[in-house]
């Protein structure tokens, strides 16, 4: 921790900057959070600000703010959640009253109970919940200062909390360093802090060092470069004789940056401390506890030996421990000793302390081989496991590898590593943690181990084709020991060659999946006939035809729901292939709910994905952007940045549906540049997106082509082509290239007859009206309408081509009909493209289409509102929704709050009846 003085500091230079922590302060008086991350070099005057803020926030005399304030310690950057546990103190006795999950994961991470703690997003949840009762009546102010040296689950559970923070009056403002890359906060708004202008430098020289010679202070500002803090300490270290102006060529320090020159200028007011003294601010600095009894150990029995150093104004000692002037004193005092004196500074806080500290204090001053180090390790790396901390584990087990004198143990303690960092979200050094094992495992559940490591990392890094080779190669070790998890390990290469691009040799790779997925059969679960299933509809797939299979009876979900979470979303894709969007959206919805109501916020990415591929096919668009929005979150809370192409992909989708084309455009590109060329789904979504689009507009050649290419592309083993053959077969025929007609349109019928989905029957049977005549055309068309339900896109789309096929026979009164039902639900699904087809073709057999007005009441709210809506009409209370959605229930009560007057409502016993869930897609 470090001050920048007891007292009321004037800040110089900085009004735009103070104007702005203004307002954030004044929005939490009103009722809003805010957050914001300072950056700047050292010394730049990053902490003067938080301070400032501080004292606006508590002096308020109307409103005085509470006001929490953590400094994140380099040392203590392996302790899990030591930094989080420090903020939330004041908190703690609130925890019981946490949903169960999230007090359990809470207590687990502090140690304040004797279960271990859970998932690591489970703890974030209860964060939040803990912020927001810090704030029943009065606003709070948290300050997180040196944001770069928080332990990694400390840093990421606070991104997770004051991302969600909305309508609590919290705000939390955290400075980093810009030139550390540890705190990269993304989605937080950044305030920069450069140096100071001259006129602002001269001042608070002056200030600091009243009554230098105005050349000194010139040439003071000069070397300083506008960072305060040189500015302040290089004035202040000046003799009398400098003062006065006889500064010599060698007065100043003029090499290296300010940053640098303040450092130096701290070790020569170390080197003339006594020797005691010297040794104890060594002590403190290395000391990451910030226990002042454990520190008092370290130095037998009492802290007298700082005070010299207090005098000095270097540090000061409190009750809560030492408080270093500046973070560049603990910099300099360790850069300042020798390693003979860092030994035995360790070696005493090794003695002072136990447990995680002692095993960390210890590896230190080791550098050999030592197994009892290594072991101590282990166990602090398999504790900060059991309390959530992953990134602390992975650090510990890392350094016990290093420190293992045999090859079996270092191997193993190196998977632990990889795989700790993995769960962590920090697949790159996982990769590399991976690469250092590999070759080495001959224990099978090692190896099996490792290779769910180096798919999770080829996987992120877009090559599914190495993920899948990596775990079929580990499941077919593992299979005759552990049968579980090779097919679980065998679901997983599944979906990888599913979702690759396809290449020579993949073919092969599908079959050997298939293959190693019978072989086990008779010794593991029903995953393994899932496998199989999705394998031989890839193979289907690319060969241009449907998949025969699909027509296998689907397990109701009560089955499903009790197999492993791999085989479950196995069934999801399959639901795909089968064409059964019902059962898809039952299955991934109870999921997600599932997902959520654990903490298991990592699996909420491709849960979302895929049940966002679903509510887009089957033109649900409200819960599309519901879904997309709420994935586009999860992802960045999760460093799961693979899924944003996919995301981008579903976003042009809902993006053509609503007739805006520069979006859906730029989604498309952005889409394809996630996929690289080696991943399927967001580059089909893209072109799926852009050809739906021109056959809403009526560019029936650029759709037909976009098809056609992707029907012959890498991505043509893509579900999505299924879905759009009706969509090829209408434009071909409006194209006037009836030919290029003919393979959709048996594609449909064989998906149909295959599936017995009345969707896809209906859709056949459009597909045959388009190409046929006479009655044998009017017959398909209404064979699909009373296939369709009513209000769905597919059933508004086929009564307009049946309304088009009467306009051009002269039935005007009945084309008249069937256009304006199909106007009307265009409007509702708020497809603006497709209404105004819909609209020019009434006015041609000389009807008014109706006034364009969204007959869905949810249209006019944000993609949060509407969640926060559908789940209040189901009587689900605030906490309830809070605890479904992630949110505190304040924010819950906010967006209904907002919502309620834009559905001219205003009780939530109004919301079922604006709330009917959609109509059956199939």
């Amino acid at each position: 921790m470090y001050t920048t003085g007891s007292g009321p500091t004037t800040l110089y230079g900085r009004g735009a900057e103070l104007a702005r922590i203004a307002r954030l302060v004044d929005g939490a008086r009103h009722g809003r959070a805010g957050a914001l991350v300072v950056r700047g070099p050292a010394g730049v005057g990053k902490s003067a600000l938080l301070d400032h803020a501080g004292r606006l926030a508590a002096d308020d005399p109307d409103t005085p703010a509470r006001v929490l304030r953590i400094t994140g310690i380099e040392s203590e950057a392996a302790l899990p959640y030591a930094a989080l546990h420090a903020l939330l103190r004041p908190a703690l006795g609130a925890v019981d009253g946490l949903p169960a999950p999230q007090a359990e994961a809470v207590r687990g991470a502090f140690r304040m109970g004797e279960r271990a703690g859970g998932d690591r997003f489970l703890v974030g949840l209860g964060t939040l919940g803990l912020l927001a009762d810090l704030s029943p009546d009065r606003p709070l102010l948290c300050l997180v200062d040196d944001a770069q040296w928080l332990d990694r689950e400390s840093a990421d559970t606070l991104l997770f909390a004051v991302r969600r923070l909305y309508a609590e009056p919290v705000v939390v403002l955290f400075a980093a360093r810009d030139e550390d890359p540890a705190f990269a906060a993304p989605g937080l708004p950044v305030l920069p802090l450069g140096g100071l202008d001259g006129t602002a430098a001269a001042e608070v020289v002056v200030a600091a060092a009243p009554g230098l010679a105005l050349a000194v202070r010139d040439r003071v500002v000069a070397e300083a470069a506008g960072n305060p803090l040189a500015l302040v300490e290089l004035s202040r270290g000046l003799t009398e004789r400098q003062r006065a102006g006889f500064l010599g060529p060698l007065g100043i320090p003029t090499n290296g940056s300010p940053t640098s020159r303040v450092r130096s200028a701290f070790v020569d007011r170390l080197a003339a401390l006594p020797a005691d003294t010297r040794h104890a601010v060594l002590v403190a600095a290395l000391d990451g506890a910030g226990d002042p009894d454990g520190l008092s150990r370290a130095l037998g029995g009492s802290l007298a030996a700082l005070a010299p150093a207090e005098r000095a104004g270097l540090l000061r000692v409190t009750r809560a421990g030492v408080v270093f002037h500046h973070p560049l004193v603990r910099t300099a005092a360790r850069g300042a000793s020798d390693i003979g004196e860092r030994i035995a500074a360790h070696r005493a806080l090794a003695e002072a302390y136990e447990g995680d500290q002692r095993a960390w204090h210890r590896a230190a001053v080791t550098v050999g081989p030592d197994e009892s180090v290594a072991a101590d390790l282990a166990d602090a790396g398999r504790r900060a496991v059991e309390r959530g901390g992953l990134a602390a584990a992975s650090a510990a087990y890392e350094r016990a590898a290093e420190l293992s004198g045999e090859p079996e143990p270092r191997v193993r303690r190196l998977v632990s590593a990889a795989t700790a960092a993995a769960d962590a979200g920090q697949l790159g050094r996982a990769g590399q943690l991976a690469d250092r094992a590999l070759g080495h495992p001959t224990d099978p559940a090692l190896a099996a181990g490792l290779a769910r490591v180096r798919a999770a990392v080829a996987r992120e890094r877009r090559q599914p084709v190495d993920a899948a080779r990596i775990l079929l190669a580990g499941a077919v070790a593992l299979s005759g020991t552990d049968p579980v998890t090779a097919e679980t390990m065998l679901c997983d290469a599944s979906v990888h060659v599913w979702s690759a691009t396809w290449r020579p040799g993949q073919a092969d790779l599908a079959q050997r999946i298939a293959a190693a997925a019978r072989s086990m059969a008779g010794r593991a679960g029903p995953a393994l006939r899932a496998v199989v299933d999705l394998v031989e509809g890839v193979e289907w797939l690319l060969s241009g035809d449907s998949p025969a299979h699909v027509a296998m009876p689907r397990p109701p979900y009560a089955d499903v729901a009790g197999l492993p979470f791999a085989v479950r979303m196995l069934h999801l894709y399959l639901d795909f292939v089968r064409g059964d969007l019902v059962a898809l959206r039952a299955t991934g919805e109870a999921l997600v709910v599932e997902a959520r109501a654990a903490g298991m916020v990592g699996r909420l990415p491709q849960l979302l994905t895929l049940l966002a591929g679903g509510y887009a096919l089957a033109g649900e668009y409200a819960e599309l952007a519901a879904a997309v929005a709420e994935g586009r979150r999860v992802a960045t809370d999760t460093g799961q940045d693979s899924w944003s192409g996919y995301l981008d992909g579903l976003d042009a989708w809902l993006a053509a549906a609503r007739g805006d084309e520069p979006a859906c455009r730029a989604l498309a590109v952005r889409a394809r540049d996630a996929a690289g060329g080696t991943v399927v789904q967001p580059y089909a979504w893209a072109g799926l997106a852009e050809a739906r689009l021109d056959l809403s507009l009526g560019r029936y050649e650029a759709a037909l082509d976009a098809l056609r290419a992707l029907d012959t592309g890498p991505v043509r083993h893509s579900f999505g082509l299924l879905y759009v053959c009706a969509d090829q077969v209408e434009a071909a025929v409006r194209a006037g290239r009836p030919d290029a007609a003919e393979y959709p349109s048996g594609r449909l019928v064989r998906w149909a007859e295959a599936t017995g989905q009345d969707r896809i029957r209906a859709l056949a049977e459009r597909s045959a009206a388009l190409l046929a005549t006479g009655d044998e055309a009017e017959s398909g068309y209404l064979r699909a309408i009373a296939l369709l339900p009513g209000t769905s896109l597919e059933a508004a789309r086929t009564r307009l081509l049946y309304g088009e096929w009467l306009r051009r026979r002269k039935r005007r009164t009945e084309a008249r009909d069937q256009l304006a039902d199909a106007a009307d639900t265009f409007d509702r699904l708020g497809t603006p493209a497709w209404y105004e087809r819909a609209a020019a073709e009434l006015r041609a057999v000389g009807a008014v289409p109706g006034r364009r007005a969204a007959a869905d009441p949810l249209a006019a709210l944000t993609a949060q509102e509407a969640q926060v809506v559908r789940l209040a009409a189901t009587g689900a209370s605030n906490r309830e929704i809070g605890a479904q959605l992630f949110l505190s229930p304040r924010t819950v009560g906010y967006h209904l709050y907002k919502a309620f007057p834009k559905l001219g409502v205003s009780s939530r016993a109004e919301l079922p009846r604006l709330c009917t869930p959609p109509a059956p897609t199939t």
